[in-house]
């Protein structure tokens, strides 16, 4: 893509939740450009399921309260639209069947091959295994991607921003 004469820079979106004790799921969501630098910042209030969700959703509530709940949230309140969501929880993977942004798995595990992978910047990435076309739109502006970057570090950061939010109590 370019905008006046230039290609428009990659913003990456960094997607995570923590467990909050006795208070449930908060997820938090940063932005950044190709080279992790923050554009944004949202978080969620903590979210928990009570008893007839547990048992009414069964295996697929955590998928739903991170994916599409939790996930979906922070990317309509995100002003500016990440092109790729990374996140470090498959439950969250389920976002991705409700957006038109691909959303991928940076693999702790680290290895490379299968056709739901690929390499960018020194991780491996998994698709969605619905969506394992996103690897075409994902190629347009990995080469933005230093090979060098440490795609599993803006993770802590949004975690310490969580837990930050939490201490100040802006998060209740």
């Amino acid at each position: 893509m370019a905008t006046n004469g230039k290609a428009e820079q990659l913003r990456l979106g960094f997607l995570t939740a923590i467990e909050v004790p006795d208070k449930g799921l908060t997820g938090g969501l940063l932005v950044t450009n190709h080279y992790g630098r923050p554009l944004e910042f949202q978080c969620t209030t903590p979210v928990r399921a009570n008893a007839t969700q547990e048992i009414l959703y069964g295996a697929s509530l955590k998928p739903f309260l991170l994916g599409e709940l939790i996930g979906g949230t922070l990317v309509d309140k995100s002003s500016v639209k990440p092109q790729l969501i990374l996140t470090d929880q498959p439950e969250i993977l389920e976002l991705r069947n409700h957006i038109d942004v691909p959303v991928v798995l940076v693999d702790p595990i680290g290895e490379t091959g299968g056709e739901r992978t690929m390499k960018l910047g020194r991780q491996t990435i998994r698709f969605h295994e619905a969506h394992a076309s996103d690897q075409v739109r994902i190629d347009e502006g990995a080469q933005q991607i230093p090979a060098d970057a440490d795609l599993r570090e803006p993770f802590s950061r949004v975690r310490e921003a969580l837990q930050e939010t939490l201490k100040t109590g802006a998060l209740r």
